[in-house]
């Protein structure tokens, strides 16, 4: 009996292509204008279309592309539409899906390219290389490319509270560490610029030659701390407004997702909401899925006699890989007795060297465990859970 196929298998299309009835196109976007290329039945040459960055100009194309498939005695029952996943993100494809038209995001890495030391690349020759890709994943042949998954508006935004502090919390730091390096130009070394009273005490500080501070580097840290300080306030107006919303609707399946792996310990609000809407919501296939989504597998090199492993394959979501990889170190800490640790100590008691590499493979094995946790109820072996009380410490 053959294998059937997964239902949210995004690597290949699960609908029949009928090129009769079946108008194709793939967009080029930029930031001044849009490239269209279709495959329109009945047309023997395949149409180029420069556009403005308009939507209805897009749309208005396609519905005259299918008149001209009309009249030439092809009834079009399907557009299909592609675009590389960039900096239009999706709500193009959403609006196209609005009005009927079926609409995919490629990942732009998926699609194969020449490997000439110096090749062409114009926006023609992308499209062509785009429309080829896409035709091959529209038949349902493996690895042409890979669409990815489009977020709803909603779930699009579920993600900015966690991504913004992530990028207040770079910004704070940048500071602190600019602070320190013009103290420590001018010699002074044993000063935290983190203090609370810091800012005051800068007036009383002075260089080993026992002059204080020149003029304009203090104003210059004077405003360092004040923009840190005004930074902090909005680290924590972010953290307090999710605590709101997970008290006002605990139930429903994020919130109760995040309550769920804030009861392990070692995890903490801000980790739970990271892992749930990064993805944990999302319809993975399998756990293999999960960790290449999570950026946590391997990039073997094997050819011939050639037998190494190149690292981490860093293919999926930076943030997912950054914060498994800090839980898990943490976890060795907080969860000494589960089962994932004690597997940790026993291939690394007796080759230090070997830690870095399997702290990896466990927060591989980590991220797995937690979205069977989340989607199954699974907890893992051994580990400990609080009893119901939120931890919002990290």
């Amino acid at each position: 009996m053959p294998q059937q196929r997964k239902p949210n298998d995004l690597s290949r299309s699960l609908i029949a292509l009928d090129m009769d009835t079946t108008l194709i196109a793939v967009v080029e976007l930029s930031l001044s204008s849009w490239l269209v290329a279709g495959i329109v039945p009945g047309i023997e040459g395949q149409p180029l279309k420069k556009l403005k960055t308009d939507e209805n100009a897009l749309l208005a194309l396609f519905n005259r592309w299918r008149d001209e498939a009309v009249r030439s005695g092809h009834k079009i029952s399907r557009i299909a539409v592609a675009f590389e996943a960039g900096r239009d993100g999706f709500w193009l494809a959403r609006w196209l899906k609005a009005r009927g038209i079926e609409a995919h995001v490629i990942h732009a890495s998926s699609v194969a390219v020449s490997r000439e030391h110096r090749r062409a690349k114009t926006d023609r020759l992308d499209t062509e290389l785009l429309k080829r890709a896409f035709v091959g994943w529209l038949r349902g042949e493996r690895d042409h490319c890979k669409t990815a998954a489009i977020p709803s508006l909603r779930e699009e935004d579920a993600k900015r509270p966690s991504r913004e502090r992530e990028s207040l919390v770079g910004e704070q730091s940048r500071l602190v560490n600019r602070m320190k390096a013009t103290l420590i130009r001018l010699g002074i070394r044993a000063f935290n610029p983190k203090l609370r009273y810091a800012e005051q005490r800068l007036e009383t500080l002075r260089t080993p030659e026992g002059k204080p501070i020149p003029a304009n580097t203090l104003a210059e840290l004077k405003r360092d701390m004040q923009r840190r300080r005004f930074i902090c306030g909005q680290i924590r107006s972010i953290e307090q407004e999710r605590l709101e919303r997970l008290e006002r609707t605990p139930d429903t399946e994020p919130h109760a997702m995040v309550r769920l792996l804030a009861r392990v310990t070692g995890i903490g609000i801000e980790t739970a909401d990271l892992l749930v809407h990064e993805v944990l919501l999302r319809n993975m296939r399998d756990r293999r899925a999960v960790a290449r989504y999570g950026g946590l597998t391997g990039s073997p090199d094997r050819s011939g006699g050639t037998n190494r492993e190149k690292g981490m394959a860093r293919s999926g979501n930076a943030r997912v890989r950054r914060g498994m990889i800090q839980l898990a170190w943490r976890f060795l800490l907080f969860q000494k007795d589960s089962a994932l640790v004690q597997w940790y100590r026993r291939r690394t008691e007796h080759s230090p060297k070997a830690r870095k590499t399997m702290i990896v493979a466990l927060a591989r094995k980590l991220l797995i465990a937690l979205w069977r946790l989340a989607r199954e109820g699974v907890v893992p072996e051994g580990v400990a859970m609080r009893p119901g009380v939120m931890n919002t410490s990290y």
